[in-house]
């Protein structure tokens, strides 16, 4: 019971229609410490909205249509109990009310999938997305937030599946001792029920505590689908800010970002630039389907992207060696690279993902017949350092797998198809190496999962041919820098032993540069450290990455077309 002269704590529940919010305040009236009203603002909403209703004329009548009298009076004003339940909808959180009812009491939000709501919404009210509340939640939690006081957030499947952890952990967030007594309540109607009650509340009347959710779906109807897709990414925007109990289903815990900084960052999809979580392809794109796509990765260094041109006349070459149609043409591929970019702030020390899809299929399938919207552009540019020990070096260990043949699937082909790298790597992984050697059908070396390598004997710098391998960009830029070191160069096949006998060995690739290897199966590489040649050939690298590239414009400028700096006018 509330003391003499002390102020009644409000609980707040917004929440959208068909959303258990009634079940949820009937949990709470059966607290011994907690009285409950029931959308107290219901008449100012019909007052000033003039929506129409069977039963207007009644509630108009019965309840005071002010709304601010309501929050002061009613809401806020003096009660018997500790704690007043006070069950909103978001619809009638109006522009008229005063800033009291968001700056007082306690709030939490109740949500539901729309999938679930629209095929059992009642024919009272015309369906629209207005009547779904989904954005005005949204902007309900935006501007708690705004005030410091970001609500908790339930959803009701997890509310009916594991009614006493949700309760348990929303008692928990809202500071109140949880009460066995909200899992049950008498069925049939209730004295503090709305005068509306009869048009909404018969299947809450038959209940007498959360029922489980139904094992499988309603028919969804077609109708409805507009509705559906402009309702869930609100949805989904207040989905992630759940509250994680860990009584409800085991899931894995969130894991951390090798970079921090990388959980905000926009990524070019298709046409636009969209947020990390909202970053996604239609399941229908052939990258889905069949792994269908190409891609490039490229790194940024002093506001300049290195090799620009390069990768993308690869990935031209690697999207008409597999007759992709609709292709972007360069300058759209460039513009999308550099606002990518720019609006993320990236202008050094980032590595950027470029992927181009077949696109976007009508029906599944395997044949690129179905593929009539053209293709998928895909640019995620991430805060990334390189990702080997370029300074200690990295171990080695020899996969059984074999890289694919030109027989079967031509490496030169820069395609996303990695399961041939992929089980290798799961090799390497296993031996606790940093990555896998992988050898060609006969037995020579190829690469590793992720790199192109190269060993020094007696001076000399030895690289295996290209023939199963990618002939990679960074490799082709190494072995540049050998020439005009004027050191030795040999490209040809060699066998394992020869880099288990090599006096340096080191794997070249655009995400790790240009990488020192100091044991391969267990064979100390050398002297086990860093050798003098591959010292010489990683300084080399640096000033040329420190010199050339594409720069990235600022705004204002048309994009450059090459390393020189020479605009395209």
């Amino acid at each position: 019971m509330a003391m003499e002269g002390e102020e009644i704590v409000v609980i707040h529940s917004w929440s959208a229609p068909r959303s258990l919010s009634t079940s949820l305040m009937y949990s709470f009236a059966q607290r011994d410490d907690t009285e409950v009203l029931d959308e107290p603002l219901y008449a100012n909403f019909l007052q000033v909205t003039g929506v129409e209703r069977p039963y207007l004329d009644e509630l108009l009548s019965k309840m005071d249509p002010d709304g601010n009298k309501v929050v002061k009076e009613v809401i806020f004003g003096p009660g018997e109990k500790k704690y007043r339940y006070c069950k909103h909808m978001a619809k009638q959180c109006l522009p008229n009310l005063t800033s009291d009812l968001m700056k007082k009491g306690k709030h939490f939000i109740l949500i539901r999938n729309p999938l679930n709501i629209l095929p059992s919404f009642d024919k009272v009210a015309p369906l629209s997305f207005l009547e779904l509340g989904l954005a005005g939640l949204v902007s309900i939690y935006s501007e708690l937030c705004e005030l410091g006081n970001a609500p908790p957030i339930i959803d009701a499947e997890d509310l009916q599946n594991h009614p006493e952890a949700v309760l348990r952990g929303l008692c928990q967030d809202l500071s109140i001792p949880f009460q066995a007594s909200m899992l049950k309540w008498e069925a049939g109607p209730k004295q503090f029920d709305g005068i509306w009650a009869p048009w909404w509340y018969g299947s809450v009347h038959k209940s007498t505590g959360f029922s489980k959710c139904r094992s499988y779906p309603l028919i969804f109807p077609s109708g409805l689908f507009d509705l559906l897709e402009q309702s869930m990414p609100f949805y989904n925007l207040l989905k992630r800010q759940t509250r994680k109990t860990t009584s409800l289903q085991p899931s894995l815990p969130l894991p951390g970002l090798p970079v921090p900084d990388n959980e905000k960052i926009l990524v070019w999809v298709d046409d636009e630039l969209l947020p990390r979580d909202s970053a996604r392809v239609s399941v229908f794109d052939s990258v889905v389907q069949g792994g269908d796509a190409v891609w490039e990765g490229l790194r940024v260094y002093s506001r300049k992207i290195f090799k620009l041109d390069e990768h993308l006349d690869r990935l031209s070459d690697s999207a008409k060696a597999l007759a992709f149609n609709n292709v972007p043409n360069r300058e759209a591929i460039k513009e999308a690279i550099f606002k990518t970019l720019i609006s993320n702030g990236m202008f050094d020390n980032a590595h950027i993902r470029l992927t181009l899809t077949r696109g976007k299929k009508v029906t599944s399938g395997m044949s690129p017949a179905f593929n009539l919207y053209g293709c998928t552009l895909i640019v995620l540019a991430e805060w990334k350092p390189p990702v080997y020990d370029n300074s200690g070096g990295i171990k080695l260990a020899t996969a059984t797998t074999r890289r694919n043949s030109p027989n079967s699937i031509d490496s030169k082909i820069h395609h996303n198809n990695l399961i041939n790298n992929i089980l290798a790597k799961i090799e390497g992984n296993l031996a606790k190496a940093d990555d896998a050697i992988m050898l060609d059908q006969d037995g020579f070396v190829s690469e590793t999962n992720a790199t192109n390598i190269f060993l020094v004997k007696k001076g000399h710098i030895h690289t295996p041919h290209a023939d199963y391998c990618l002939p990679g960009i960074t490799r082709a830029t190494v072995m540049n820098l050998v020439v005009k070191e004027k050191l030795v160069l040999h490209e040809r096949r060699i066998s394992l032993s020869e880099f288990h006998t090599a006096d340096e060995v080191w794997t070249t690739g655009t995400m790790g540069e240009l990488t020192p290897v100091v044991m391969i199966d267990g064979r100390l590489i050398g002297n086990g450290e860093v050798g003098p040649v591959t010292r010489r050939i990683q300084n080399a690298y640096k000033v040329l990455t420190a010199e050339s590239g594409v720069p990235i414009p600022m705004n204002g400028e048309s994009y450059y077309t090459s390393s020189t700096g020479a605009k395209n006018n």
